[in-house]
Parts: C-alpha cells; sequence; structure tokens
C-alpha cells in the first residue's frame, strides 16, 4: 500500500502541474499523429519542444506526449486547458503552426485532434521518471448515438471502480464535445503486469459486456510510454 501511494504520488506532481493547478482546467484535447516508420525519432523530438514551449502558454494546465509502445511512429498528445480560448491560442501561435509544417512531410496520415470535456476525472499528469515500468494506456470509446447516456454512466462507474484496483495511478474519461457518444480512457498504472490483471478483474469485464451492444467501432486500446 505505501508503495502504491508513493507511485501515485510521484505521478502527480513530478512532470505536471499540483492537483491544485489540474482543477482549473475546463477543456482537454486529444491529437493522434502517426509519422512514418522511419521517422520516429524526428517526430518524437519534435513533439518534445513543442510540448515544452506549450506548458509556459498562458492558459495551459498540461501538456503531454506519449508514445506508442510497438509502433514507435504513433504518438498521442494529450492537453488540458483552462478553456477553448487557451487551446485556440495554442493552436494558431507561429511556435505550434511550425510544428505542423515540419511534421506535414513525416505524416502518414493527418493529425487527428478530438476536443473534450472531463467526463470523470480531470488533467492527466504523466508518470514520474522513478515509476520507469509505468505505462500509459489510452482508448478511443464509440458507441452508437442511442446509447449514449448509458455508455457514460457505464464509463463513469468503469473508472470508479479502476482508481480501487491495485497499482492504478490515474483513470479519466473524457468526452467528445462534437461527438458526445465518442470518448476517450486514460489510465496509468505501475507496471504492464498490474494492466493485465486490471483487464480480468470482474468490474472490467462487466464493463466490456454491458458495452458490447452497444458499440459503434472496435474497442481501440493502446498502451503507451511518456516521452521524457
Amino acid at each position: 500500500m505505501l508503495r502504491l501511494l508513493a507511485l501515485a504520488v510521484l505521478a502527480m506532481s513530478a512532470l505536471g502541474p499540483s492537483v491544485a493547478l489540474a482543477q482549473k482546467a475546463t477543456f482537454y484535447t486529444v491529437s493522434y499523429i502517426e509519422v512514418g516508420p522511419i521517422l520516429a525519432r524526428v517526430g518524437a523530438a519534435a513533439l518534445r519542444a513543442d510540448r515544452n514551449a506549450g506548458r509556459k502558454d498562458k492558459g495551459n494546465v498540461h501538456l503531454d506526449v506519449f508514445q506508442h509502445n510497438e509502433r514507435s511512429n504513433q504518438f498521442v498528445v494529450l492537453g488540458a486547458w483552462t478553456d477553448k480560448a487557451a487551446y485556440e491560442a495554442y493552436a494558431a501561435s507561429d511556435r505550434h503552426k511550425a510544428l505542423r509544417a515540419k511534421l506535414q512531410s513525416m505524416l502518414v496520415a493527418p493529425i487527428d485532434t478530438r476536443l473534450n470535456v472531463a467526463l470523470s476525472g480531470s488533467a492527466v499528469v504523466a508518470p514520474a521518471k522513478s515509476a520507469r515500468d509505468a505505462i500509459v494506456v489510452i482508448t478511443h470509446v464509440d458507441v452508437i448515438p442511442p446509447q449514449k447516456d448509458n455508455g457514460v454512466i457505464a464509463l463513469k462507474v468503469l473508472a470508479q471502480d479502476s482508481r480501487e484496483h491495485p497499482d492504478n495511478l490515474q483513470f479519466h474519461v473524457w468526452q467528445q464535445i462534437d461527438r458526445p457518444n465518442h470518448f476517450t480512457v486514460i489510465e496509468a498504472w505501475s507496471t504492464r503486469g498490474a494492466f493485465n490483471v486490471h483487464q480480468m478483474r470482474k468490474e472490467t469485464r462487466e464493463f466490456r459486456a454491458k458495452l458490447a451492444p452497444m458499440a459503434g467501432a472496435l474497442y481501440d486500446e493502446r498502451i503507451y510510454r511518456n516521452i521524457k
């Protein structure tokens, strides 16, 4: 228990804002980025530089970049902002436009950015450097529109239950603004083994069983590591 508490504290403080600051966020962004397979290092360096600069922008609460554990040319950028205007200022900055221009020739497909509000949890803070075995799991969940409210209920229950599972560091659910039947689930676990156990827990399997008849697409679950 003491080890779990220590990991959780590190995850919430080492590379991100204070919990008090995180509570000021009202607007959240998820950007999926895929560069050519041989360009993973170049893409990671460009995204890291933009992340470091973006964290200093007015209205940014948290900004981080995660790299797919197996397909290293796939990235996701998670941002938390005080409001939509703060994100729009970041996106319109010359610095960020330069990043997009630099990435343009590297991309396999256009950058996919989704705008969200928090459904359960809030801003995501990357696991601390000392939690070297920690993983971040990001899942896109799509339910058919008539099942949107049932999907919301099921995801809130999953988040509440999962936070009680051993070695969970964080668990958040965001809801897409323009497509409220689309959601992003963001989890941090102290080890891959802890996540594997979580997947087979009664509560997780019950959630997947409830989700199956209302799903509008495959359960898109991806495992990432934080880019330091």
